[in-house]
């Protein structure tokens, strides 16, 4: 069990969004390497990136800000958020992210998931953004006939071997986990799930502790609370 905590980045900035809305913003701070660098100084191994901007227009625009951040930290990076083409993908892993993780394209291009899987093993895995029982899309605005569990079946038969698992409606809004949603995609596709979306305290972080969770909580007090379980 390892618990990741992320950076939201929209225009450079540290931000939380309410249920993913653009116009429901949080600012918390104009450096996200000093934030990036706080979390690995109360023991994070993981780091969750994810290129606001990038999710809702299309291209990772705060790469050279995730390069900082990796250059930085000295730890793993994930980075997500407007990740569509080839370019962006190997523009990802060159700079270094230890996983790269794919939203849009899981939904609207299987074959690119494929080859992705096939060439870079581990280090790529898939966002399941879920809402009202539906995935959603590009930047959660665009609505898609999959469920959860099937998009599950489906990257895992291409190669996927991780799941980043969302319920939009609770994302931003500190309301705890959807564990009925996790266990769902955990059921039709046993893989590495990272559960994210209203993980908010360390009670959260209990509820999940088979669940293998992702949460916005104080780190010390979780990585202490995970590492007593070993």
């Amino acid at each position: 069990m390892i618990v990741i905590p992320a950076i939201d980045l929209l225009d450079g900035r540290v931000v939380r969004l309410a249920q993913g809305r653009r116009d429901e913003v949080t600012v918390y701070s104009k450096d996200p390497v000093t934030v990036a660098k706080r979390w690995v100084a109360d023991g994070a191994s993981w780091l969750h990136v994810v290129d606001l901007n990038g999710a809702f227009d299309g291209t990772y625009t705060n790469l050279p800000i995730a390069e900082r951040i990796i250059e930085a930290c000295g730890i793993r990076v994930e980075l997500s958020g407007g990740i569509r083409t080839k370019e962006t993908l190997t523009g990802a892993l060159r700079i270094g992210a230890a996983r790269v993780i794919l939203g849009t394209k899981a939904c609207e291009d299987p074959a690119f998931v494929q080859e992705a899987a096939d060439r870079y093993g581990h280090k790529i895995a898939v966002a399941i953004d879920a809402k009202a029982g539906q995935v959603v899309s590009r930047g959660w605005v665009s609505s898609t006939p999959l469920t959860p569990a099937g998009l599950a079946r489906s990257v895992v038969m291409l190669g996927v071997e991780t799941i980043v698992c969302t319920d939009v409606s609770r994302d931003g809004m500190l309301q705890g986990p959807n564990l009925s949603l996790l266990s769902d995609v955990l059921a039709a596709a046993p893989r590495q799930l990272i559960a994210s979306g209203g993980i908010s305290s360390l009670a959260d972080l209990q509820q999940l502790r088979s669940l293998e969770p992702q949460g916005t909580i104080n780190l010390r007090e979780a990585i202490t609370l995970v590492a007593s379980d070993e």
